[in-house]
């Protein structure tokens, strides 16, 4: 079965992927299924807290002020704190 012209080729070296890469070609069309990406040591691990309506409330006005959900705001909050 031929090939469909209108197809791209996949890159046959690490040196024509990245030429292909750096003019610009969409990495999918270069053979990357972005569905499958993992981001190691970035793995999400859910958490429970259990916190006072006062608390939440305010939290909840501060998201808003910023833009941003409350669980955002704590992840900002916390990701300052623990300086990573």
């Amino acid at each position: 079965m031929k090939q469909d012209a209108t197809k791209q080729k996949l890159p046959q070296t690490a040196e024509e992927l990245d030429r292909r890469f750096d003019e610009g070609e969409d990495v999918e069309s270069l053979g990357f299924d972005l569905s499958k990406g993992k981001r190691p040591g970035l793995e999400i691990q859910r958490t429970t807290l259990d916190l006072p309506a006062h608390m939440v409330d305010k939290l909840d006005r501060q998201a808003a002020l910023r833009g941003v959900t409350r669980q955002s705001l704590i992840k900002m909050w916390l990701y300052e704190k623990l300086e990573l």
